[in-house]
């Protein structure tokens, strides 16, 4: 029996992982005033017929703080890449000079800042909804298994260690969270 007790302590852990993994992506996708690569994470170009990632068919590089630069591989790609980072509305407009495209990252406004701190806090409050799904989950399942005979102890001793390991994912989230922010705030 205590074997599928620690199986549902793996399964809600792998759940909080993934929840984690997650945020952690879409923090890197909220551009805080400086040229990061991963800014073009979810853009996609038609390349031979297929939909491929930009950063599968170009070498992405950030010369300084405030410019991305954008070479193919290919410069027939130039075009339908420029068209690509206009149609993926991230505010941002690149220039393509026959060999690559420039993305200037403007500055931000104070109030670009405010409504970008609150797409974090929203990212992060859906990354908590995950990690209390992932214990609701567990919970369940520690249900299940008293009623095929878990001791009540045992199952609320479980229960406690599962809102334990709710407690590190919640302070891991919230760090994730004051870090961004601290970074879109940032002048």
């Amino acid at each position: 029996m205590e074997e599928e007790v620690q199986f549902c302590f793996e399964v809600a852990k792998e759940k909080m992982d993934n929840a984690i993994s997650y945020l952690e992506k879409e923090l890197g996708k909220i551009r805080a005033g400086r040229a990061s690569p991963s800014i073009l994470n979810g853009i996609f170009v038609d390349y031979y017929g297929v939909k491929t990632p930009v950063s599968q068919t170009a070498n992405i590089s950030t010369p300084d703080l405030k410019t991305i630069v954008v070479q193919p591989w290919e410069k027939n790609l130039l075009e339908p890449m420029e068209k690509a980072i206009l149609a993926a509305n991230i505010g941002l407009t690149p220039v393509n000079n026959g060999e690559v495209i420039h993305i200037n990252i403007p500055a931000l406004t104070e109030e670009r800042r405010n409504q970008l701190v609150k797409q974090v806090k929203s990212e992060g409050e859906n990354a908590k909804i995950s990690i209390r799904n992932a214990r609701k989950s567990a919970n369940d399942d520690l249900r299940k298994l008293q009623n095929e005979g878990l001791s009540e102890d045992r199952k609320k001793s479980a229960e406690e260690e599962v809102q334990e390991i709710i407690n590190d994912y919640s302070k891991k989230i919230d760090a994730l969270l004051e870090a961004k922010e601290k970074i879109v705030m940032t002048v």
